[in-house]
């Protein structure tokens, strides 16, 4: 009988202690796990931890760019203010100064025009009587030329002008006289054959003789202003072809009338300071 009741209590403290093994068995488990999540927690509050100090230097550096970007701005402001007060000037200077170009250019074009004109007037008057080879007229620069050649106003080696010369002359002075705002310049050329008489000595002398011979005529016959008239002698040193053929020598033989602009008016034009 006391066998039979002993049985039963030891397989009640036996059922007992495997229900109490396997509650240690869970119980550890969770411990570990706590324990590991702890350990990861943690982990994760020390890597949080770092991130916020790197965010907290990271808004600093950022405010000290920010601070420095500002101040740069404003300097920039400054400075772009400055700019364009400089702009402002430098493109007033040079509208001023396109003006005064403009009115210059509108000067010479008006005076170009003239010249043109002039030319024209005077081939009309010249036309009659007159070959081609004899006497030619060009425009260049705001100057006319008059190019005569030598055998129609004077002889071989002489400074007295023909009488065949003086009517082209008079038809010049007809064109010069309607022209009273240019001067005229007369000009004396003569080829390399050296020439030695009483009166001359060289070339030079023939030149201008030539040339004042040409001036007087305009002044004393056809009441030219002698306060527009200029003589020059440029002896054999301006040639416009070779000296050493007679046709060359022919043609560097001439008399050049140059009408041109007052240099003084022209200088005004020029000296006019802009507005």
């Amino acid at each position: 009988m006391r066998k039979l009741f002993f049985i039963p209590v030891v397989m009640a403290i036996l059922l007992t202690s495997c229900v109490s093994q396997k509650k240690y068995a869970d119980l550890d488990a969770q411990y570990q796990t706590t324990k590991q999540e702890l350990v990861d927690s943690k982990a994760d509050l020390q890597s949080c931890l770092l991130e916020k100090e790197h965010l907290s230097q990271l808004n600093q550096t950022l405010k000290v760019d920010k601070d420095q970007s500002l101040k740069q701005v404003e300097n920039l402001t400054v400075l772009t203010q400055a700019s364009s007060d400089n702009i402002k000037q430098i493109i007033a200077q040079m509208s001023e100064k396109d003006k005064y170009i403009n009115g210059i250019r509108a000067a010479m074009t008006k005076k170009d025009s003239i010249n043109l004109a002039l030319a024209f007037q005077l081939k009309k008057e010249l036309a009659a009587g007159i070959q081609d080879e004899d006497i030619q007229i060009n425009v260049e620069k705001t100057v006319v030329y008059i190019s005569i050649a030598d055998n129609l106003l004077f002889k071989t080696g002489s400074a007295v002008v023909s009488d065949k010369a003086k009517t082209v002359l008079g038809k010049v002075a007809t064109v010069i006289a309607s022209r009273p705002n240019m001067e005229v310049q007369v000009e004396g050329y003569t080829d390399n054959v050296p020439i030695s008489t009483n009166c001359m000595k060289d070339n030079w002398d023939l030149s201008v003789a030539r040339a004042t011979s040409v001036v007087r005529v305009l002044q004393s016959d056809f009441n030219v202003d002698a306060g527009r008239l200029i003589a020059a002698g440029r002896s054999e040193y301006v040639p416009l072809q070779t000296n050493a053929t007679a046709e060359g020598r022919s043609a560097n033989r001439r008399t050049r009338i140059v009408i041109l602009p007052k240099l003084d008016e022209f200088f005004d034009i020029l000296e006019q300071k802009p507005q």
